[in-house]
């Protein structure tokens, strides 16, 4: 011991430090196994919450859980949304496996978009993660008008 401080083996931890890193380990959800581990894993999650976590995507899903509908209905459902927006989310939610399009050889042409199974299993998460933001959203809005009062005040 030298000034008060023992020195410890670096490479050897204590059983009881192997013990709770052990135990963080298996408190690791994939997701966060796969953020700190394999590249090529991180960046597919991330590929996917970009999709999905962008404004308008889940609250496609979430519009289109109830079934099929066309894209004036869909639009009409999602208040704010721009034809242009909605045509981009669309695309971007059928290129990626989570939206059908069914084009109708009718006059006047009907197109129709519904879920795929792939985003059916998407539905109960973004229903999930509304009801967080609608719960969280004053206490969100009161920490963000409090960060901006004191960055003001620097």
């Amino acid at each position: 011991m030298r000034g008060g401080r023992e020195k410890t083996d670096v490479a050897h931890p204590s059983s009881a430090a192997a013990f709770e890193s052990s135990a963080r380990d298996t408190e690791l959800s994939s997701y966060e196994h796969s953020c700190a581990g394999d590249e090529s894993t991180g960046r597919a999650v991330r590929g996917v919450l970009n999709r999905i976590g962008d404004k308008w995507s889940l609250l496609v899903i979430a519009t289109l859980r109830a079934g099929r509908l066309r894209f004036t209905e869909l639009r009409r459902h999602i208040p704010g949304i721009s034809h242009r927006m909605l045509t981009l989310t669309l695309r971007q939610l059928e290129r990626d496996g989570l939206v059908v399009r069914s084009v109708y050889a009718e006059v006047p042409p009907r197109v129709e978009y519904e879920l795929t199974e792939l985003g059916r299993t998407l539905v109960e998460l973004a229903i999930a993660l509304g009801d967080w933001a609608t719960a969280h959203h004053p206490a969100i809005e009161a920490s963000r008008a409090a960060y901006d009062e004191r960055r003001a005040a620097e």
